[in-house]
């Protein structure tokens, strides 16, 4: 990446998108930042304009096709053009395939799927005009396994990947890079603001869902934003984040019934801990 650039954030106001943010600034990049929570975003724009940093903002549902294409559409005109898009907006559901509705499955698949394609849509056009830019979309760790309870997330991250990567061949030789970043556990207010319902065990406490998860959030925002930010810089493509998704990823590769197993015997420690 340029030492100056012109960025687009989703899910800004907290977590991973406000720690990507904070170290852009500090670069000296021109910010416009989105997120559906207004109060937070609010807060993220004067913590940053008290920095002098150029910054831009609106309230976005990402799920909100025309919502976002107005947005990026607002974006090019005040900064003249997009350089790096991050589509980092997410949801969480635990809930069990059976029990699972269709209105919560579609909750998280139009956030943490359609919106990712509706911004990589409404960035692409000008990129590729311009002949350069960044794509960075957000999928996880459980866009490479699975996880019970865990199946509309894992649905949604999983085609995240492979949107991404079809996107890396269809960009080749245009000036435009697409990433694919899978975050392990990062300590990020998802789990806080998402909807826990029942695991295999039955139902859940919503509380005890978000400490379990604190406990494995092995990696900080901060930490994760220069992971992400060193991939960019690189031109890596597949981008992981935290030695819990490095390690989980080569096992479950390299040695898939092992993996397998192995995750099992797990599963079973987390489900007697109601974690899964």
């Amino acid at each position: 990446m340029a030492k100056l650039e012109t960025v687009f954030i989703t899910g800004a106001a907290s977590g991973i998108g406000l720690a990507l943010a904070q170290a852009l600034a500090a670069r000296g990049a021109t910010l416009y930042l989105t997120d559906v929570n207004g109060p937070g975003l609010e807060d993220a724009v004067a913590e940053l304009t008290a920095r002098q940093v150029n910054v831009h903002s609106c309230v976005l549902d990402v799920s909100d096709r025309a919502a976002f294409e107005a947005a990026v559409a607002d974006a090019e005109a005040k900064m003249g053009g997009i350089d790096i898009l991050f589509n980092n907006a997410g949801v969480s559901l635990s809930d069990t395939v059976d029990k699972m509705t269709y209105t919560d499955l579609e909750w998280v698949m139009n956030i943490n799927f359609y919106g990712v394609v509706y911004g990589t849509k409404a960035a692409l056009k000008g990129m590729l005009a311009r002949g350069h830019g960044h794509i960075v979309n957000i999928s996880s760790l459980f866009g490479i396994i699975g996880i019970p309870s865990q199946s509309a997330y894992c649905a949604a991250k999983h085609a995240v990947k492979g949107f991404n990567e079809s996107l890396f061949y269809e960009l080749q030789g245009t000036g435009v890079q697409i990433h694919s970043v899978h975050p392990g556990g990062v300590d990020t207010n998802i789990v806080r603001s998402g909807k826990h319902l029942h695991n295999i065990q039955g139902d859940v406490d919503p509380e005890e869902v978000q400490k379990n998860f604190q406990d494995m959030a092995v990696t900080t925002p901060e930490a994760a934003a220069q992971t992400i930010l060193a991939g960019v810089d690189k031109g890596t493509y597949r981008i992981l984040v935290g030695p819990d998704a490095k390690s989980a990823d080569r096992l479950q590769r390299w040695m898939p019934n092992i993996w397998r197993k192995l995750f099992q015997k797990k599963l079973e420690a987390w489900n007697r801990d109601g974690i899964f």
